[in-house]
């Protein structure tokens, strides 16, 4: 029993609870249910809760709780309350499991609290307080040339001026509260006045905030479900709750990206020696590189292990993809011969077109190591190519370049364009051109592939025979046999089965 918390009654009901279980079964003490379960267990298990026997800690039915038998649980809690309150020896409480929120890293330059403590003639505290009237809000920091902390207990602000320092309203001399809130209470609301970070009458403007809020997306470390977001909500709602904004909630959406290992797969540290710097990285294999390995290495929620190997695999991605597009061979940025205003193939707009489906969807789940993967795919098709469209070319750029910004602007400039890709649109597919216009069907006589043939991808079963029957190869294993039967599956296989 904790005396910190709750009322200082003590509830025991051995049968329901797991601690007061423990307590009883360590003692020999006597365990009766009170609650029947029903359904909510099976009928055994129900019998050894009615017996003691099998602890249960959910809603039923009130039973050996004399007039009370019969109800609800939560009814009967309702109705226990009422006639202790009635009786007059009890009432209705709710504990909050609130802890007192510490800063204890004390800084000059953190957020002042409001609060002015009244002192006597002598200078002494009187222990009243009261908070600096709202025509002096916001309490700005005065200017100390030494402001660093200095080592006693009294926080830096105490050396602030006495003008500053005790202030006097109605006759009355304070002291003010010399504690800050060093990043805490301006990190809780940040995001609201980013988006109207000059407005000395308010917050934020109401329009500005109902046009922007709530945050669709949070991306930070787990730990900031406990402390930072926990912090932010409780402002918020605070904010909400004085009209300030206009929604309830802060944040739709949460996810915590993963932590990268050292290459031993031991956490990264100093005392380990097994930290990676990233200046190192980006002098070696450019920033580019160094950008696409940390997305390509994993799921962005996955704990993953640093590679050098990984680094430099896809610094030679980059590499393809610089001469897929440039000729390497050249002094200067001379395009690659195979790079034609012709317009592409039926194949080339398929291949694009999956691609940019693909990216898009995976970029929209932060998917972001397949969205890589899928324009590897892309380039390992092109450089196998002897012709690389303009019309195909330019919008794989577009696609990588948030992956890797700095290369893409060199070849979208390469390619002919004086202006930023910043501002180009970003590729969208067209669904007409996902889809192969002919297929290829390998072609089985008695369950052996004997050809291949292709056809239009939406033919039926007879154009599918046809075309079967009148391939050369197909027609020599049909010849003098008799066709039992014919088997096609559209877009797998024909099948003939002859004796």
């Amino acid at each position: 029993v904790l005396a910190s918390y709750g009322t200082g009654a003590i509830m025991a009901v051995p049968a329901h609870d797991e601690r007061d279980s423990e307590f009883a079964k360590q003692f020999g003490l006597p365990i009766k249910a009170v609650v029947d379960p029903g359904d909510a267990v099976s009928a055994e298990e129900r019998l050894e809760v009615l017996a003691g026997e099998r602890l249960f800690a959910g809603e039923g039915m009130a039973i050996n709780s004399g007039k009370y038998n019969g109800l609800p649980t939560s009814e009967f809690k309702r109705r226990l309350i009422a006639d202790l309150a009635e009786r007059g020896v009890g009432s209705e409480a709710v504990n909050y499991k609130l802890r007192d929120w510490l800063f204890s890293r004390q800084r000059f330059w953190g957020e002042p609290f409001p609060i002015l403590h009244e002192l006597d003639a002598a200078g002494n505290r009187t222990g009243r307080v009261r908070a600096v009237p709202e025509d002096q809000l916001p309490v700005d920091l005065p200017h100390l040339e030494d402001f660093k902390p200095h080592g006693r207990p009294e926080p830096p602000l105490d050396k602030a001026p006495d003008e500053w320092l005790y202030p006097v309203i109605d006759g009355v001399r304070y002291k003010r509260e010399t504690n800050t809130m060093p990043q805490w209470a301006g990190s809780c609301w940040y995001y609201l006045r980013f988006l109207d970070p000059t407005n000395a009458a308010a917050p934020i403007d109401p329009a500005i905030e109902k046009a922007w809020m709530p945050v669709d997306l949070y991306i930070g470390g787990a730990e900031h479900a406990v402390l930072h977001l926990l912090y932010s909500r409780f402002w918020h709602k605070v904010l909400y709750d004085r009209g300030v904004v206009s929604m309830p909630e802060p944040f739709q959406k949460l996810v915590n990206q993963g932590m990268i290992l050292g290459e031993n797969n031991e956490k990264m540290s100093k005392s380990r020696g097994n930290v990676i710097n990233p200046d190192v990285v980006v002098k070696e294999y450019g920033a580019d590189s160094l950008r696409l390995y940390e997305m390509f290495m994993g799921p962005l929620e996955a704990t993953k292990p640093w590679s050098m190997e990984g680094v430099n695999g896809v610094h030679n991605f980059l590499g393809r993809v610089w001469r897929m597009i440039l000729d390497d061979r050249a002094e200067g940025m001379d395009l690659n011969p195979g790079i034609t205003d012709a317009a592409p193939t039926d194949e080339e707009q398929r291949v694009l077109h999956r691609t940019i489906k693909a990216v898009t969807e995976d970029v929209a789940k932060l998917s972001f190591n397949t969205a890589i993967a899928r324009m590897m795919e892309f380039t390992n098709f092109f450089t196998k190519q002897d012709r690389r469209p303009r019309g195909v070319m330019e919008p794989f750029v577009l696609l990588l370049s948030p992956f890797a910004p700095h290369m893409a602007e060199e070849l979208w400039q390469a390619l002919g364009h004086a202006k930023t890709l910043a501002y180009e649109p970003w590729p969208k597919h067209d669904e007409s051109l996902l889809v192969e216009s002919t297929v290829e069907l390998p072609v089985q006589v008695n369950g052996k592939v004997r050809s291949k043939i292709t056809v239009p991808a939406d033919a039926d079963q007879a154009t599918a025979l046809a075309a079967a029957k009148a391939d050369p190869k197909v027609a020599d294993y049909l010849a003098g046999k008799q066709i039992v039967k014919e088997i096609v599956i559209p877009g797998r296989l024909v099948n003939f089965v002859v004796k």
